[in-house]
């Protein structure tokens, strides 16, 4: 990568740290609702699914805004798009302490979400400081910023019940804006953008950006990132919620729970980064998938009772999980989902190096949707069923179309590269290296010393 020579480790340190640390106070505000909601679904009188609409609202503007700001960081760099995205927000957040009516808070909302977009902004920012080999780790590292749902779901409800919620949205618009003020004072323009201009380049144009998107892999991406980024949004926002109702538990119970969850699904994402660098990422979608799986099964199972006959007459039980139970599941399905998440975007500057705002920027922007759409969705179900657990339920057939399509995908781009294993007929799943692979088979004596490492995911 000719835009690399002369950065040295820290520049790409410094870069790495305080985007990192933005893009943490840019999810903590991003959630805000899921903490001063509860107060406000109280104030208002709202039903289960209007207050999924009011959590879910700032992650529509969030998602949908990546594919234009990615778009934009590749053209003007990540440096000014980063700031000024900070500073509008910021404005946002403080204008919402004046809302009353639910109508103005969906529409504050809206405003709120901005910085929601500020993920795939880092995330093109980030990449263009580190060498193809050490994106994984760092774009890892950089999602951890994800843990800013935590620090919202602990922090939030000692501050709303110290001082309300309208100043407690004051306290996050101020901490945002200064946050804009250091990031535009002590970072640099990534070398990509800096490159570019001292050469007198012209940015790719908008046509141009949005070719991959076009490939149907771009999507498929999508939908991974839809279930473990938008199911942890949704589950950041709506946990709160289901401890306050199901377990009947406080909002500062309920919130420090909540962080549980969030946490992991944040700060393991630097680990999966390294994971996929080390392992390649479509073996941890594997794991990310099957595990996700049986911890949905058993958070999807509601509580039941039975009674059976016995030797001596009917005998009754109740099968229920308990709140260590849901607490214990739900910090595992968040370990597992912060590695899928990493995985994913660890394909994207290898299959799309010179597009990964634009092909990010959509893959975020479909995975934000998640956020947006599944809380309602959640809130629905529930009005309808009456079953707490049915979140979980909708999750895992989420989870179950996503691995099944992955690993038809990945079979069939086996058998095309290897043709030799549509015999197999799906007895094994063989690892391969690509066309070598094949050719070592057929001629294994002089096979053996050929490598080829081209991604088959």
């Amino acid at each position: 990568m000719q835009h690399l020579e002369g950065v040295t480790r820290p520049q790409q340190y410094r870069a790495l740290a305080f985007s990192t640390v933005a893009f943490t106070t840019c999810f903590a505000v991003w959630t805000i609702f899921s903490i001063i909601g509860v107060k406000i679904k109280q104030d208002l009188g709202l039903n289960e699914t209007q207050f999924g609409i009011l959590v879910a609202t700032p992650v529509l503007t969030g998602s949908i805004s990546r594919l234009f700001l990615g778009i934009w960081t590749e053209q003007f760099g990540g440096r000014r798009v980063f700031s000024l995205l900070m500073m509008i927000t910021a404005v946002c957040v403080f204008l919402l302490s004046y809302v009353e009516t639910y109508a103005m808070f969906l529409v504050a909302a809206l405003g709120v979400g901005l910085a929601g977009g500020s993920f795939i902004v880092g995330i093109a920012y980030t990449s263009y400081w580190f060498e193809k080999e050490k994106q994984g780790t760092a774009l890892g590292i950089f999602g951890a910023g994800n843990a800013g749902a935590a620090v919202t779901n602990f922090g939030a409800p000692f501050l709303l019940l110290a001082v309300g919620w309208e100043r407690t949205a004051v306290v996050y618009a101020i901490v945002l804006a200064v946050m804009a003020v250091a990031f535009w004072v002590f970072t640099q323009e990534d070398p990509l953008t800096r490159s570019r201009r001292g050469r007198g380049g012209k940015p790719t144009s908008t046509r141009a950006q949005l070719e991959p998107l076009k490939h149907l892999q771009v999507w498929r991406f999508s939908l991974y990132y839809f279930f473990v980024f938008g199911a942890f949004v949704a589950l950041a926002s709506y946990l709160p919620r289901y401890y306050v109702g199901a377990y009947e538990v406080s909002i500062a119970v309920a919130g420090t729970l909540a962080a549980l969850y969030t946490l992991p699904a944040s700060v393991f994402r630097a680990l999966g980064g390294w994971l996929s660098d080390r392992y390649g990422a479509r073996a941890i979608m594997y794991l990310t998938f099957i595990a996700s799986l049986v911890c949905l099964f058993l958070l999807a199972y509601p509580e039941t009772s039975y009674v059976v006959q016995g030797k001596e007459g009917e005998i009754a039980f109740t099968l229920a999980m308990p709140l260590w139970g849901v607490v214990v599941l739900t910090v595992l399905l968040g370990f597992f989902m912060s590695l899928g998440k990493a995985a994913v975007y660890k394909h994207i500057p290898v299959y799309y190096p010179e597009n990964v705002g634009s092909v990010g920027g959509l893959v975020g922007m479909i995975g934000g949707l998640g956020g947006f759409f599944l809380p309602i969705l959640f809130g629905a179900v529930l009005d309808l069923t009456g079953v707490w657990t049915s979140s979980y339920m909708v999750l895992f057939v989420l989870v179950a179309v996503s691995l099944i399509w992955m690993h038809g995908a990945i079979r069939r781009m086996e058998r095309q590269r290897v043709p030799e294993l549509a015999e197999e007929r799906f007895r094994y799943l063989p690892e391969i290296q690509g066309p070598a692979a094949a050719y070592a088979r057929r001629h294994p004596a002089r096979g053996a010393d050929t490598q080829d490492n081209e991604p088959a995911s």
